[in-house]
């Protein structure tokens, strides 16, 4: 799953790498080391500009609020909850069908954060006791440094507690794309613990390769199979992953100290 990433590149950097058409200055976000559910976050997108005569689709960014609402829902309290799609079911389930036909996105990150559970405390979950466990974060990103560029989902949601002309009436979320977690070797693994993204947990962020930007944007490519086949898993061995500071779990804490690798991890897991 993906509930947590940072994202600390420029406006200026992500648009010139996605070959933005079109952005607006006065919305840039501050890099964020601790992307949490709820929060807004950039998203790269193709639809035609709001009024403009011109109606062919144009690249944007733009800043959305992560945790998709689906345009038929009464209230807006589920969104936290839909944080995440899976690509084997995202073309069948309600909340997501219609934005995977129309309403894809991409969402840009330097890459994402996921807890592998405590020894001891696994052991006791085994068991059925209950107790909260200790976990051990680990920063998963692409080896060489480029952009991981996870796929997803937006949505719009009309508040119709507010005018039309309220800045607040509509709101645009959205969704991140998951998919099983690599099994192969990682690019770069840590000296000590997981030897693949599947021993850290069994379902990962989908990662777009740059050859499947284009295909997944473009809002004219309507067929389900055609967009399924685009879900594939990115080839093995692209992603590295190491142990970050227990600091990263709670979300009041941002900054670029979260990233730093560890030496070994902080909590004891077993591999």
């Amino acid at each position: 799953m993906c509930g947590r990433y940072a994202a600390s590149r420029r406006p200026e950097d992500l648009t010139g790498l996605f070959q933005v058409e079109k952005w607006e200055p006065e919305e840039a976000l501050a890099p964020d080391w601790n992307v949490a559910p709820t929060k807004e976050v950039y998203a790269i997108l193709e639809r035609p500009v709001k009024d403009a005569a011109d109606r062919r689709p144009v690249r944007q960014m733009r800043v959305l609020k992560w945790g998709l609402v689906p345009s038929w829902a009464k209230t807006p309290e589920g969104g936290a909850r839909m944080i995440n799609a899976r690509a084997e079911t995202v073309h069948e389930k309600p909340s997501f069908r219609r934005p995977f036909l129309s309403r894809r996105c991409i969402l840009p990150a330097d890459g994402y954060y996921e807890w592998v559970t405590g020894t001891g405390e696994r052991d006791l979950e085994v068991e059925g006791r209950k107790k909260r466990p200790r976990k051990q974060p680990y920063f998963v990103t692409p080896a060489d440094g480029s952009v991981f560029a996870m796929a997803g989902l937006y949505e719009f949601w009309r508040d119709r507690t507010l005018p039309d002309d309220h800045p607040g009436a509509w709101w645009v979320t959205c969704s991140v794309i998951t998919t099983e977690a690599e099994t192969g070797p990682l690019g770069v693994a840590p000296a000590e613990g997981p030897g693949s993204l599947a021993d850290i947990h069994p379902r990962m962020p989908l990662m777009l390769t740059p050859d499947r930007w284009d295909a997944w944007l473009d809002p004219a490519r309507t067929d389900p199979d055609e967009l399924r086949a685009l879900l594939a898993p990115p080839p093995e061995g692209l992603m590295r992953a190491y142990p970050v500071a227990t600091a990263v779990s709670n979300v009041r804490n941002n900054g670029p100290e979260l990233l730093e690798e560890l030496a070994g991890p902080e909590e004891p897991v077993l591999f």
